[in-house]
């Protein structure tokens, strides 16, 4: 097998692979199933209706999942000369990332849907039809290194290109998933990638990338779930629990928001107020100072380890959010939760989002955060 430019990417040295390439229509997936091409694999490329009623075209629609989507990737794969299907897993994505993103928002806490898509769909539904129709892996346009541990194993590490690093939402895939995973762009930057798109004569070498959350297409989270989940009104409360003011739902904010919290007076003390707690008990959204974001330790729930490491105690590095800064902290495990203590405090850490932990560059393993313990405050409010 020929490797993919810079360090190994697939999997490990063999013969020629049936790799089966995820093609958004974005010019990601495309370079990187031309890349397994050009490798020697016997690439066939997919692309996967995610949306029951898609949009035919990409005005107003801010992910993937639109018609126009479907016909670049088939235009790309056109180009590379490979095989070309569209799978409709629609369903499967309605209940396990919409769904899923609801019933969160209505439980108080703030997901992360593409980490919940690739550990649903790209590597659970579309990986397990792959292995069952007898491909060897799946590739993706993720940014992201997979390196073969010598006497066996892989590993998950850091993209070259830090600004387009995507291990976070990757950290939820297992020993098992990585055995079966291509990341032929980990090694690249961004620009290089659009270049080379151009040299290919790919026509989305100028696309622009997709963003936001790819099934609500205007971009209106609140509107979204106000839609699926009505309005439910309640109270806005001070940190000494005084009423100063009224939502139409507690689904409508997150922890950290600071604009649109609808409160009538200024604080006593001039300063500007944050969302600090989303009650969906009593329906209940606390605010106050700034400095009660300071997060110093969290509890995580459903750990899932990248590889076959598992943390008993140890220090690591910790990402809290997609494209957030990087933290020392150190980790334990106790009774399945992942308990997790940062060097420094963070602000705008919620529960429901994910604790990915680095040794170095590499990718140790994922966890839902259940709870947060503030510095500022005498109780853990998360």
């Amino acid at each position: 097998m020929t490797d993919f430019p810079g360090a190994p990417t697939g999997p490990s040295t063999g013969p020629r692979l049936r790799v089966l390439a995820a093609m958004s229509g974005g010019v990601d997936s495309a370079v990187a199933a031309a890349r397994a091409a050009e490798a020697g694999h016997d690439v066939t490329g997919v692309h996967l209706a995610l949306s029951s009623n898609p949009q035919s075209f990409r005005t107003g629609a801010r992910g993937c999942c639109t018609l126009e989507d479907a016909r670049d990737a088939r235009r790309a794969a056109d180009v590379i000369g490979i095989p070309f299907y569209v799978w409709d897993l629609a369903e499967r994505f309605r209940e396990d990332v919409i769904d899923d993103f609801v019933a969160e928002y209505a439980a108080g806490r703030t997901p992360n849907p593409c980490l919940r898509c690739n550990e649903k769909i790209k590597f659970a539904a579309l990986l397990d039809k792959a292995v069952a129709l007898g491909f060897d892996a799946v590739c993706t346009g993720h940014y992201a290194r997979i390196v073969d541990v010598p006497g066996g194993g892989r590993e998950l590490h850091r993209a070259v290109d830090p600004a387009k690093d995507q291990s976070y939402v990757l950290g939820v895939l297992d020993a098992e998933q990585l055995a079966h995973s291509l990341f032929p762009l980990g090694d690249t930057e961004k620009e290089e990638i659009r270049l080379e798109a151009e040299r290919r004569g790919l026509a989305v070498a100028k696309k622009p990338d997709s963003h936001d959350i790819c099934f609500i297409a205007d971009g209106d989270t609140q509107g979204f779930l106000a839609k699926h989940l009505g309005t439910a009104t309640g109270d806005i409360v001070d940190t000494d629990g005084s009423k100063i003011g009224e939502h139409d739902g507690a689904y409508g904010f997150t922890i950290g928001q600071r604009k649109g919290l609808r409160i009538g007076h200024p604080a006593p003390d001039g300063k500007p107020r944050y969302v600090l707690d989303i009650s969906p008990v009593n329906n209940t959204v606390t605010v106050g100072p700034v400095e009660g974001l300071d997060v110093s330790a969290l509890t995580a729930i459903r750990p899932r380890w990248c590889g076959t490491e598992t943390v008993t105690t140890g220090s690591y590095t910790a990402q809290l959010r997609a494209h957030g800064e990087e933290v020392a902290v150190t980790a334990e495990l106790v009774d399945g939760e992942l308990r997790v203590t940062l060097a420094r405090p963070l602000r705008g850490i919620a529960p429901g989002q994910a604790v990915v932990l680095y040794d170095g560059t590499r990718v140790v393993g994922s966890a839902t955060i259940a709870t947060t313990e503030r510095r500022s405050l005498a109780a853990d409010i998360g």
